[in-house]
């Protein structure tokens, strides 16, 4: 699902807001969410996961095409990890009517 399928869905379940007012709604989470990483911070949404960056060192990597030594710096990147009601729902057995359509 992309950003804009979310808006379209959202605007759906709530057919008294615009789409266009969905669309500043979800801008401003993730715009939100985003700035909050860029601080270093972490953010946690209760049963569906937390958003943390994590800093990894400089390194020496190789260029696969020629093989040469290549210095790679230090950077921060953004790490997630999902909650423990995402994981159960991801994870959740599925239904005996679907089992037994699936083994004919």
């Amino acid at each position: 699902m992309i950003k804009s399928e979310l808006v379209l869905k959202i605007a759906e379940q709530n057919p008294h807001l615009y789409q266009r007012d969905v669309e500043k709604i979800v801008n401003a989470i993730l715009d939100t969410i985003a700035d909050a990483l860029a601080r270093g911070d972490r953010v946690e949404l209760r049963g569906f996961g937390a958003f943390s960056v994590k800093k990894r060192d400089a390194r020496t990597g190789r260029n696969p095409r020629t093989g040469e030594s290549v210095s790679i710096s230090e950077k921060v990147v953004p790490v997630f990890k999902t909650g423990k009601e995402m994981r159960q729902r991801l994870n959740a057995p599925a239904p005996k009517v679907l089992k037994a359509a699936a083994a004919q």
